[in-house]
């Protein structure tokens, strides 16, 4: 049976979308504040995902949209041969310098998830975390990861699934922001029956487990004034917003994270995210 058999059909996107302006745009977003500061909160997710892939000494490893370097310093850890890539040249100077820090043996290169510089069958497994899923043009972006992969190889991705904590934030600011016309969302990369129909019957089996990131911090106030000052998409929202806009902004994400919050001390907040692991055909 093909894996797309019982998928649903991917939607239609305007025949028109400038995907070299939204990335363009999407460079700049990236870039502002300081991902960094958050993204290091995350590493545990590439930990999980190398276990997840069962990832093996010297095996060739690509770590695609890579940011500051979770699942690639996660793979050097387990004596792979790693290449980290991004867009954003801001993102890899911070991958390289926790690269250093650590003695990692890790390659990074600036490169784009939709165009990767590499022949195909070039890596024994590809990763990426809450990476991949953020370039506008899913279909390319799917095919990309699949054509760098060697026959047997596995690629592994970590995204935000729609209905979580972040899937939810970023509609939230999406209704304050609007984001570029005709896109499909990033969080459909949270959906199994998304993926699998990006990857149709170049993938021989895939396996998705629903999993949760706790975001750790001391307060709602807290939480908001990290994300408005370091991560890329919050904090060009609130930039772009005069003041009632930005103080509309900050209440509506308060209720989302007084939403989605644990009880006890200081704010956790869970965040679901789809964890897959595909098997190149």
């Amino acid at each position: 049976m093909s894996l797309v058999d019982h998928c649903t059909p991917l939607p239609a996107r305007a025949p028109d979308v400038d995907f070299t302006a939204i990335k363009t745009r999407q460079r700049s977003t990236w870039a502002s504040g300081d991902f960094a500061v958050i993204g290091t909160t995350l590493q545990i997710v590439g930990e999980t995902l190398c276990e997840a892939v069962d990832l093996r000494s010297g095996e060739r490893t690509l770590d695609v949209a890579c940011g500051n370097g979770n699942a690639s310093l996660a793979a050097a850890r387990r004596w792979a041969r790693v290449t980290g890539v991004d867009y954003v040249p801001e993102l890899l100077a911070k991958a390289e310098a926790r690269a250093r820090a650590e003695g990692l043996a890790v390659s990074f290169l600036e490169a784009d998830a939709e165009a990767l510089p590499f022949a195909d069958a070039s890596f024994d497994v590809v990763l990426s975390t809450f990476g991949a899923m953020f370039a506008p043009n899913h279909v390319q972006t799917a095919a990309e990861l699949l054509r760098v992969c060697k026959s047997g190889g596995r690629i592994g991705l970590a995204s935000w699934t729609p209905e979580g904590f972040i899937g939810e934030m970023l509609g939230v600011v999406g209704r304050h922001v609007a984001p570029p016309a005709g896109l499909l969302p990033p969080s459909a990369w949270g959906t199994r029956e998304h993926v699998a129909a990006l990857l149709g019957d170049a993938a021989s089996s895939l396996a998705a487990a629903r999993k949760e990131f706790s975001f750790r911090y001391e307060s709602p106030a807290h939480f908001i004034e990290i994300f408005r000052m370091f991560y890329g998409p919050t904090h060009k929202a609130f930039a772009a917003l005069d003041d009632d806009g930005r103080a509309a902004l900050h209440a509506d994400l308060e209720a989302l994270l007084r939403k989605h919050a644990r009880g006890g001390r200081g704010l956790v907040v869970p965040g679901e995210y789809l964890e897959i692991v595909a098997v190149r055909r």
